[in-house]
């Protein structure tokens, strides 16, 4: 009976095990086209705030005390750092391409400038560390939302972390894009890319 007693309890556990290890909290992982964060209904836009975590790579876009949506982002490294303080969207462009070199001509769709003109919220391949030259890389499906919950004006505060980092933030998947293959340049340069984007695919991703 014993011996009954201990293998149903070895089995106990090690299913307990499975449960946590499936279902941890952000233990999940993929690439950002595979990411689709739930987003609440925006009531009062004046009220719409975004919030930048640069130490845990994560953006939440508020109305009053309420998160409305957050995602896994990518950020600036440290000799190109995304600026920190509080700053306002001023522009936003719906299908925008970069403007100089290097890499004129790429997509930055669902751009969103803040700080000043060379820096934004766009749509972009994300790492699960600091990547970019200072602009904040959305998955797809995030751009096309936070683009749309908020206006020019709206506030952004970016800083090294921020009060959900170890709440809501906690709970997203870690996305990788690096290991993706770079889509052909005729494609990026050609108008498909932004139909594409509006539909939140993009080449053969998803």
């Amino acid at each position: 009976m014993k011996k009954i007693i201990r293998s149903l309890a070895t089995i106990a556990l090690g299913t307990f095990a499975l449960f946590l290890s499936c279902c941890a909290t952000g233990s999940r992982s993929g690439t950002s086209f595979s990411f689709d964060p739930p987003a609440k209904k925006v009531t009062n836009p004046a009220a719409v705030k975004v919030h930048i975590s640069t130490g845990a790579g994560k953006i939440y876009v508020t109305e009053g005390n309420e998160v409305l949506l957050a995602s896994p982002i990518g950020v600036g490294t440290s000799a190109s750092p995304t600026p920190k303080g509080n700053h306002r969207i001023d522009s936003k462009t719906r299908h925008r391409r970069r403007q100089g070199n290097p890499g004129a001509g790429y997509p930055m769709t669902y751009w969103m400038s803040f700080h000043s003109a060379a820096y934004g919220m766009h749509w972009g391949f994300v790492k699960p560390y600091p990547s970019t030259h200072g602009c904040v890389r959305m998955p797809l499906n995030t751009a096309r939302k936070v683009f749309d919950m908020t206006r020019v004006g709206t506030p952004v505060n970016v800083a090294a972390s921020q009060p959900w980092d170890s709440t809501v933030g906690a709970s997203l998947p870690r996305l990788d894009d690096g290991p993706l293959p770079n889509p052909p340049d005729s494609y990026l340069q050609s108008s498909k890319v932004f139909a594409d984007h509006e539909k939140g695919k993009m080449w053969n991703f998803k």
